[in-house]
């Protein structure tokens, strides 16, 4: 049984009545068809669907919560919430959201919503055949898979906000090995979109395939200060750390990066960093967000400058200031928290913006780190990292062989603050984007 309009309105009615309070429905209907391929052979295929709601209740300024998957008796699951609100301390900065105009967004596309399992599984195997093709180094691919989902989300309140919308979303991936004279290096492939026909599934294939070869035969890289030249995949990775740091909960609680430094340079002025939930066909677009509040593009970093935290309405109340549609929740199961959209760097000016073989060429020595293992080990709070890293060396602004065995250590603003040169195409890795960042005077050690 999938949850309709007609019965959270029942359900807003009853809870209102209930309380005589402050009252959110939330809810979720969700169809995925995973597919998994090895060897031109179906692994895995399977359908899962799932459908549930949540309630807040704030009475008194006290938030209760419940929710459940089971849509044969609301009411208990209502008066859990309410008998939730009685037992949690007063907080004057518990709300939800009111009634606004909500913009148009593009998330949805009828291919992704009706494909059949033999469609999907011919373009999961494009992806894995494409890959075996490129090379006879090639030798095995660990696994090649493909999701497709349709989803519709409510969102009703007691200040009169009835919102639904639907949305669809496609990802694919690979992982692969390739040997040559007892070498072995890892390549992968990931592309995603709200929309079937962004995703080229031959490509994902051919990169991972790509990326696996490039590094057969690596070197033990040397320790020196050089530029580094992240790939967009890895640079997205490192942005991720960052991420974190423009939570107003973070800042608020004095685990942020960011803390006290709005209006003040923090990273280079050649980039600029924004999440912005209008991006057509993204991932992390959507008309509006976790409470109800219209999504909107918010610039986070201009030019080096931090310009905005990322606020949910209870943070944006604590701070005196408007939510920026940044309320996001892990499904039905959780209250609303703070989180990125569609997060990315671009460049500040189309002056630092450079064609991957003009980043190169900016380079009389470096690593093009193409690997970076252990991002998520930084300490999202100092800003510290140590990671290890394979990529390819550049001698006068020309690869020469791939490097292995190397780590780059530094701290996160730092490193953002030595950029030198921007790609001049953002790639999105989930809900997170960048172009290639060249950056200079980085520690390697060997």
């Amino acid at each position: 049984m999938r949850i309709d309009q007609g019965f959270l309105e029942d359900i807003l009615e009853y809870a209102k009545k209930a309380s005589g309070a402050r009252v959110e429905v939330f809810a979720l209907n969700s169809r995925t068809l995973n597919v998994e391929v090895r060897s031109q052979e179906v692994e895995n295929i399977d359908v899962s669907e799932s459908t549930g709601y949540a309630i807040r209740v704030i009475k008194n300024n006290r938030l209760g919560f419940a929710y459940s998957t089971d849509l044969s008796n609301y009411k208990d699951v209502v008066d859990q919430a309410i008998t939730t609100s009685d037992m949690t301390t007063e907080d004057p900065f518990n709300d939800i959201s009111v009634k606004e105009t909500i913009p148009e967004v593009e998330i949805y596309d009828k291919e992704i919503a009706v494909i059949d399992r033999n469609t999907a599984i011919d373009l999961v195997l494009e992806i894995e055949s494409s890959a075996i093709a490129f090379d006879k180094r090639i030798k095995k691919v660990r696994k090649a898979g493909g999701s497709f989902t349709e989803s519709e989300l409510y969102i009703l309140n007691s200040n009169g906000v009835n919102h639904h919308f639907q949305a669809t979303s496609c990802t694919a991936h690979i992982t692969l090995a390739a040997e040559d004279n007892g070498d072995a290096q890892m390549g992968w492939g990931y592309e995603g979109s709200r929309r079937l026909q962004d995703i080229d599934f031959k490509r994902i294939g051919l990169e991972a395939a790509q990326r696996a070869i490039n590094l057969l035969g690596a070197r033990k890289a040397e320790t020196r200060k050089t530029f580094v030249l992240l790939d967009s995949s890895v640079a997205s990775e490192f942005l991720s750390v960052l991420s974190a740091s423009f939570s107003a909960d973070n800042v608020q609680k004095g685990k942020s990066l960011l803390i006290g430094k709005k209006g003040q340079k923090v990273v280079s002025e050649k980039i600029n960093i924004k999440d912005n939930a209008l991006l057509p066909y993204h991932l992390g677009t959507r008309p509006l967000d976790a409470e109800g509040t219209p999504s909107r593009e918010n610039i986070l970093v201009e030019s080096g400058i931090l310009r905005e935290y990322l606020y949910n309405i209870y943070t944006a109340r604590k701070d005196s200031t408007q939510s920026t549609g940044n309320a996001t929740r892990a499904g039905i199961f959780t209250p609303p928290s703070v989180g990125a959209s569609n997060l990315y760097i671009e460049a500040s000016s189309d002056e630092y913006k450079h064609s991957f073989d003009g980043l190169l060429k900016l380079m009389p020595h470096g690593i093009v780190v193409t690997e970076a293992m252990g991002v998520h080990t930084a300490n999202p709070i100092t800003g510290e990292f140590s990671f290890g890293i394979t990529g390819l060396w550049v001698e006068n602004g020309e690869i020469k062989y791939p490097v292995k065995e190397a780590a780059i250590s530094g701290t996160m603003l730092e490193f953002f603050s030595r950029i030198a040169g921007i790609g001049d195409e953002i790639r999105f890795y989930g809900k997170i984007g960048s172009p290639h960042l060249l950056v200079e005077d980085v520690d390697i050690s060997g």
